[in-house]
C-alpha cells in the first residue's frame, strides 16, 4: 500500500521521517505542488536536515547514520529514503488536481493546515479537503482539527475526529472518509483527562481549565511585521523570538468530539506561545466534588496516571524533574505526566443556595467539599507526540482498508 502526504511543512516532513523509518507503506508519494529550490537535490537537503531533530540519518540509525537519501531522479521526481521509494509530485496544489489515483494512492495525510473544512465543495477554486477524494484517495487524514467555516452547517456524516487510543474505535471504515487527528494539544489533553474521568467519574467534576505553554509554530513571525488588513489580533504579528505571546486554542472544542463526557463539564482552554522550537506543556486544573473525610490527594491522582500508563502505550508517567528539551522526540508519548508537580488542595466551599435561580432554601448556606488538583503534562508538539500519534492513526486506518 502507498501513502500520500500533501505538503512538507513541519508535520508533513516529520510524517515522512516516521514512515521511512517504520516501512509499513511500500511507497510514499509526496505532493509539494511546486519545485523546491532548484530541484530535487534541494528538496532532499531540506528533508535530510532539521534544526530541531538533527539529521535524518542519525534519527534513523544513531551515531552510525550517514546519508539515507539516494537515487535521485529529477525528471521522474523520485528518490529512495532509507530504501523506501519516494515519489514527489510538483504540479498541482489544489487537492482535486493531485494525481493520487494515477499513482495508486488510497490513503492521504493532508498536512497543509489550509484545507480543514470537511463541508467545502471539492470543486472549490481555492481547493478543499474533499478534493483528495475526488482525485482518487479513499481515506483522507487531516493533521489538524476540522473547521467548518459556514455557520449553521453540521459535521458531515463521513467525517470524524479521533485520537489514537482514546476513541479510535469510533471510526467506521464503511462510513468515514475524512478523519481529523485533532491537534497536538488535544491529543495530550485527552490523555490527561481520560484517566481521571475513568476513575473519578464525570459526575464528580465541577469544572476544569487548562493552559498550554506551547512552542512556536510556523505561522508565527520571526520579527515584528504589520498586520494584514482587518486583523483583530495584533499579537500574531509580533516576534516569537523575543516574546511570550497570548493566543487561543481550540483544544476544548475538539476534546468534546473525542471525549463526549466533556460536554457536561465546564471547561476553559487557553494558550501561551513561547520562543522554543518544540516541547510544550499543559497545566490542567480540575475541581472535583469530594469527601472531607477521605479527600482525593496527590498520591491518588498520580496512582491513577501510573495505572493508566501501565496499560496504554501512549501515556508516560514520570517522577523525574523534567524540562521541555527532555521530552523532545519522546516516542509515542501523547502525554508525559510530571508526577513531582501534581498538587491538590481540599476545602469546604460555601455555597448560597438562594443565589441559584429557582431554588429557595430554609438553610441557604451549605458547605461543599471540593478538591482542586493541578496536573502537568509534557508533550512534544511536533515529532515525538503528535506526528507519531498521527502515524499510528494512519497505519490503523490503512490496516482496515480492503
Amino acid at each position: 500500500m502507498k501513502l500520500g502526504i500533501n505538503a512538507l511543512g513541519r508535520i508533513g516532513k516529520l510524517t515522512l521521517w516516521h514512515h521511512v523509518g517504520r516501512k509499513y507503506f511500500s511507497e510514499i508519494v509526496v505532493n509539494t505542488g511546486r519545485e523546491i529550490g532548484k530541484g530535487l537535490e534541494d528538496l532532499a537537503a531540506s528533508i535530510e536536515r532539521d534544526s530541531t531533530y538533527g539529521r535524518l540519518g542519525n534519527f534513523l540509525h544513531g551515531y552510525k547514520g550517514g546519508r539515507v537519501i539516494q537515487n535521485l531522479n529529477q525528471d521522474e521526481g523520485t528518490m529512495t529514503i532509507n530504501d523506501v521509494p519516494v515519489k514527489v509530485l510538483r504540479e498541482a496544489r489544489n487537492p482535486k488536481e493531485i494525481k493520487w489515483k494515477e499513482n495508486g494512492v488510497r490513503i492521504v495525510v493532508d498536512s497543509t493546515g489550509v484545507f480543514t473544512d470537511p463541508t467545502a465543495d471539492p470543486d472549490s477554486r481555492t481547493g478543499a479537503l474533499r478534493g483528495h477524494l475526488a482525485s482518487g484517495a479513499e481515506k483522507v487524514i487531516l493533521s489538524a482539527p476540522f473547521k467548518i467555516k459556514q455557520q449553521g452547517l453540521n459535521m458531515p456524516e463521513d467525517a470524524i475526529t479521533t485520537v489514537m487510543g482514546i476513541n479510535a474505535e469510533d471510526y467506521i471504515p464503511s462510513k468515514h472518509s475524512l478523519i481529523s487527528a485533532a491537534s497536538c494539544t488535544t491529543t495530550c489533553l485527552s490523555y490527561m483527562m481520560k484517566p481521571l474521568l475513568d476513575q473519578i467519574g464525570a459526575a464528580n467534576f465541577l469544572s476544569a481549565s487548562m493552559v498550554t505553554v506551547h512552542a512556536a509554530t510556523g505561522s508565527q513571525k520571526v520579527l515584528d511585521s504589520l498586520p494584514k488588513t482587518g486583523a483583530t489580533d495584533l499579537r500574531k504579528n509580533r516576534s516569537i523570538m523575543n516574546n511570550i505571546i497570548l493566543t487561543t486554542t481550540g483544544a476544548a472544542k475538539a476534546l468534546r468530539l473525542v471525549i463526549p463526557e466533556m460536554k457536561d463539564i465546564g471547561f476553559i482552554a487557553e494558550s501561551v506561545r513561547i520562543p522554543t522550537s518544540s516541547g510544550s506543556l499543559i497545566v490542567l486544573v480540575v475541581n472535583l466534588q469530594d469527601d472531607l473525610d477521605d479527600p482525593i490527594k496527590r498520591d491518588k491522582i498520580n496512582s491513577i496516571y501510573r495505572s493508566f500508563a501501565e496499560t496504554s502505550p501512549y501515556l508516560l508517567y514520570s517522577d523525574e524533574q523534567n524540562v521541555s528539551s527532555d521530552i523532545i522526540g519522546a516516542p509515542f508519548a501523547a502525554a508525559i505526566i510530571e508526577g513531582t508537580e501534581t498538587h491538590t488542595r481540599t476545602a469546604a466551599i460555601r455555597v448560597n443556595l438562594n443565589k441559584i435561580k429557582g431554588c429557595v432554601a430554609t438553610e441557604p448556606i451549605i458547605n461543599v467539599p471540593v478538591t482542586q488538583a493541578v496536573i502537568y503534562g509534557w508533550y512534544d508538539n511536533e515529532l515525538g507526540s503528535y506526528t507519531n500519534m498521527l502515524a499510528e492513526r494512519t497505519v490503523s486506518i490503512a490496516e482496515q482498508l480492503v
